[in-house]
């Protein structure tokens, strides 16, 4: 006779047992972080606003390549300026209802006055400067609860990549409310937070990528984001 396992038999294992996480779950952050970690690896789940979203399987013309697209935007920028950093798909402890996993986050490094951290565990912990997400399925999400959560977290800028509507929503945080970030009349996006963060909409959306990075060639040689690159040299203690 085989043994019982807890996953098999959880009533004969009270104290071990750890449900599953499900779609649609209300859970505290501590609860979800312990779901979490009972999953297998390949399950992805944010908690937003105290509800577990469940990701579903990503198709590449829809989330895949646009996600490799701004990726490679947002690592151009962090090669060019030394004291941002940034990533794709990490984890964010926001606060005790949210934790999120954006697409793409740029901050400014703790160490130089940035005002998320990397905790112990090695996660972001707070609110980052810059967060992207690439929405097809999951746009009410993104631009409902999680757009409310980083918004009064104090997530300086927030872009959504509306691909099925072939359209980017870039919000920049003033006086607790997210105004849209539009376009200037070149048709380049320029970044209020990272200077020299600029993008070319129009051309990120039809996969322009020699004039996406064009563009940001331009940001990162323009003379403010030289004096966010002095301004990233002094640590906030020799200030």
């Amino acid at each position: 006779m085989g043994l019982l396992t807890s996953a098999a038999q959880p009533h004969l294992f009270p104290e071990t047992f750890v449900p599953p996480l499900e779609n649609g779950d209300r859970l505290t952050r501590v609860e979800f972080e312990r779901r979490y970690a009972a999953m297998p690896e390949h399950v992805r789940a944010e908690l937003v606003e105290g509800v577990v979203i469940m990701a579903s399987p990503v198709r590449f013309t829809v989330h895949g390549q646009p996600h490799g697209d701004l990726m490679t935007w947002a690592g151009m920028y962090r090669v060019g300026t030394p004291g941002v950093l940034g990533g794709g798909d990490a984890t964010i402890r926001l606060d005790l209802d949210n934790e999120p996993q954006p697409d793409v986050c740029l901050l400014i490094d703790p160490a130089r006055g940035g005002k998320a951290r990397i905790d112990e565990d090695g996660y972001i912990e707070g609110a980052p400067e810059f967060v992207a997400e690439v929405a097809a399925s999951t746009v009410s999400h993104d631009l409902g609860p999680k757009l409310n959560a980083y918004r009064r977290n104090g997530v300086g800028e927030y872009l959504v990549w509306r691909v099925q509507d072939a359209a980017i929503d870039w919000f920049v945080l003033r006086e607790g409310r997210f105004d849209r970030l539009l376009p200037d009349a070149d048709g380049v996006t320029r970044s209020v937070v990272f200077p020299g963060l600029w993008l070319d909409t129009a051309a990120l959306l039809t996969s322009d990528l020699v004039r996406v990075h064009a563009v940001l060639r331009d940001g990162l040689a323009s003379p403010t984001h030289t004096a966010f690159l002095t301004s990233l040299a002094v640590t906030p203690t020799s200030r």
